[in-house]
């Protein structure tokens, strides 16, 4: 049941396009092209040395693009997904939303950020000009269950261009100085905050005061409402931008000197 309405309310809260018959609910949302606030489509320009694309498909899903042609998608699923195969597909287990039984044989590097039998999972990946590496961490069991799923979740860290760049995935807890250690310093975060599906509010914000990027971005957080709550705590410590678009160009020499939350919209 749980599952069922973390779903639900994704297709309610994003799906605002008619799915065909043969598509996944929320496929034509992923499959949209990013336009900026007027409506004109936003051509992908070539990225300069140094130069990383970071774009919102949707929920958990970001693509992350290198100068060297690399795409790496987070939390690749059924549901929300990006225009092109990736390169790279990390995903995580806590719900249907985060991971598929069945990604595509073309995607070269298939990362399950969840253990099996009880085993640890590690991927370190070096593709062209980016590695991927992850952090598991716990989630909490399904269904109410009330239980632990340890390494249920990864922490995805992808370095490319000079830059360092975390995905949360499914995040249900702070973090430990062995966590911090793994991690090591990042640039950008990509952080879910919904304060409920995952790890509560005062918990997002503890975990972006340990790992201190200098930019992050919101995801998973189902309403507008919801962001802001996020939002409205963070002003005080944190820059507010609201971009307008789906997509950003980042770059070491362009990271702003304060801690900045930056929304970008799903496509």
């Amino acid at each position: 049941m749980r599952i069922a309405f973390c779903l639900g309310l994704v297709v309610a809260l994003l799906g605002t396009l008619p799915a065909k018959a043969d598509e996944p609910c929320l496929g034509p949302i992923a499959r949209n092209a990013p336009r900026a606030p007027d409506g004109t489509l936003i051509l992908p320009a070539n990225l300069q040395s140094g130069e990383l694309r970071l774009t919102y498909v949707g929920h958990a899903t970001f693509t992350i693009q290198t100068p060297g042609g690399v795409t790496a998608a987070t939390d690749y699923n059924d549901y929300v997904r990006p225009m092109a195969l990736p390169d790279i597909a990390t995903m995580n287990h806590a719900h249907s939303t985060h991971f598929t039984y069945t990604p595509d044989p073309a995607i070269r590097h298939v990362l399950r950020g969840w253990g099996r039998g009880g085993a640890m999972p590690r991927h370190e990946v070096q593709e062209r000009d980016m590695r991927v590496r992850n952090v598991p961490t716990n989630i909490r069991g399904g269904m109410g269950e009330g239980r632990t799923e340890f390494y249920g979740n990864s922490i995805f860290i992808f370095e490319a261009a000079g830059l360092c760049v975390a995905h949360l995935g499914h995040l249900h807890h702070t973090l430990t100085p062995e966590h911090l250690a793994a991690i090591g310093q990042v640039d950008v975060v990509l952080a879910a905050v919904d304060g409920s599906w995952t790890i509560d509010l005062s918990g997002i914000i503890e975990v972006i005061g340990q790992l201190k990027p200098k930019i992050v971005v919101p995801m998973h957080y189902f309403s507008e409402r919801v962001l802001q709550n996020f939002l409205t705590r963070m002003t005080e410590t944190h820059a507010i931008e609201r971009t307008g678009t789906s997509s950003m160009v980042l770059s070491r020499a362009s990271l702003p000197t304060r801690p900045t939350i930056r929304v970008l919209e799903g496509q």
